[in-house]
């Protein structure tokens, strides 16, 4: 037999125990054998968890010793759990049942927040108990990781795998939800709903290659997401969006449509950039009974708006930018006439744009500034676009028409410009055409100037 002494008065016979912690000594990270009614106390298990921690391993006041020790060790959101269970009345309850009692919680060693499961085992006789402790905290860490995982997957479903936007079925979990609140209380919905479709998406797959009929795909979600910053976009089909607008673009949906469809047009006459006809409707609780009433209306709008566009004149190109990597011949060409213009421009930002390889350089200073990725850049029209305050993109598109196309010489313009920030601040620009001795367009370049 072998025998443990704690205290003056408490023989304990641990044989039978000290089997068993062996065997639980793998699963296990800490457990005390307590008396109950004397609440004498000794660590039976050497514990993993405080291994580098001092603490108390017998004595002879179990309930004070597990109340302090929890005020130490246990998260304060846990900490009323595991003051209830120490309660001796509780206790008492518990070896009455005789069945093992388990609650989760956590505890913060050095600052770092750990998951375990506190186990009460009543021994046979049940004059004693193992409080044992199990760490969970792989177990929460690998739950956490599947719920992520999980809830990854749902947001992957209601993604349009192409664009990033939501797809058919979040607009359909979306509609649902919808219909029923209009049945709950139809006079207090208010929402609106605009229907778009990229205009010759056929024409562009079957003539340049579906890779170009994606980006103008691409190309158009990111112009209805620029739009409408605070209404969710829905890809239904191949060339067919959804805005269901909410918040202040709801409030705001007139002005933000008349956007919508002046830069559409402005994209039709230069060739540049998405086409996007649309339409829109607005919920009406007198005549509206299901979200499809509204989607048809604006369906409708939209094909009104379609056969508008498709009567708009396009403006002849006079040059074509070639998408073909630059050449190194070309690049240095590039560098050497910015380093001269540079030196010329005085002060402001600066750039210059190869319109064969549609490559062009930017001043370090702008790129700052701003927030750009990089002095070179290809298709920078598209990406300083971005930046342009929505209301001065037509203008400002206008004015490059003009330079571009027609190769008139214009006066400077002034426009608003989004730094990193959010903020907008108000620059003038003027640019400029390089021709070569064919006198076709070979460089574009221009300065821009804080005011």
């Amino acid at each position: 037999m072998l025998y443990l002494k704690i205290g003056e008065n408490m023989d304990i016979d641990v044989t039978g125990f000290y089997q068993i912690s062996i065997a639980l000594s793998d699963y296990y990270d800490c457990m005390y054998y307590v008396d109950i009614e004397s609440e004498l106390f000794m660590e039976f298990l050497p514990s993993r968890l405080f291994k580098d921690i001092p603490h108390q391993k017998s004595g002879n006041k179990f309930l004070k010793f597990a109340k302090v020790t929890a005020h130490k060790f246990v998260h304060p959101n846990d900490l009323k759990k595991i003051l209830n269970l120490y309660d001796r009345k509780k206790l008492q309850e518990l070896i009455s049942n005789g069945s093992p009692h388990s609650i989760p919680i956590r505890l913060i060693i050095d600052e770092k927040t750990i998951h375990i499961r506190h186990i009460i085992i009543i021994c046979e006789d049940k004059k004693h108990i193992l409080c044992c402790v199990v760490n969970t905290e792989n177990e929460f860490l690998e739950k956490a990781e599947q719920k992520y995982n999980l809830m990854s997957a749902e947001r992957m479903a209601r993604r349009d795998e192409l664009t990033g936007i939501k797809n058919k079925k979040a607009l359909s979990e979306q509609s649902l939800l919808i219909d029923k609140r209009i049945m709950k209380n139809a006079s207090t919905q208010m929402f609106a709903v605009v229907m778009c479709d990229v205009n010759n998406l056929k024409t562009i797959n079957d003539t340049r290659g579906h890779s170009f009929g994606d980006e103008a795909i691409q190309k158009a979600s990111q112009m209805l997401c620029e739009v409408f910053k605070h209404s969710p976009v829905f890809r239904i089909g191949g060339d067919e969006f959804i805005v269901l607008l909410k918040d202040n673009d709801y409030k705001n949906r007139e002005e933000l449509l008349a956007l919508l469809r002046e830069e559409s047009l402005t994209n039709k006459k230069t060739r540049v950039g998405p086409v996007v006809a649309s339409g829109l409707a607005v919920y009406d609780p007198e005549r509206d009974r299901t979200f499809s009433d509204v989607f048809k209306r604006a369906d409708s709008l939209m094909y009104e708006n379609k056969r508008e566009l498709k009567s708009t004149t396009e403006i002849p190109q006079k040059t074509t930018v070639k998408n073909t990597p630059i050449t190194k011949e070309r690049k240095r060409m590039l560098d050497g006439l910015f380093e001269s213009y540079l030196t010329i421009a005085g002060d402001g930002y600066v750039f210059l744009n190869d319109m064969k390889h549609d490559f062009s350089r930017w001043a370090i200073s702008l790129v700052d500034d701003f927030g750009l990725k990089s002095e070179y850049m290809y298709a920078a029209d598209e990406i300083w676009g971005k930046f342009i305050h929505p209301d001065d993109l037509p203008e400002f598109r206008n004015v490059m028409k003009k330079i571009l196309v027609d190769h008139f010489e214009v006066h400077p313009v002034s426009y608003r410009v989004r730094k990193p920030d959010g903020t907008y601040i108000l620059v003038t620009f003027r640019g400029f055409v390089i021709t070569d001795i064919n006198n076709t367009p070979d460089y574009f370049g221009g300065i821009i100037v804080p005011k």
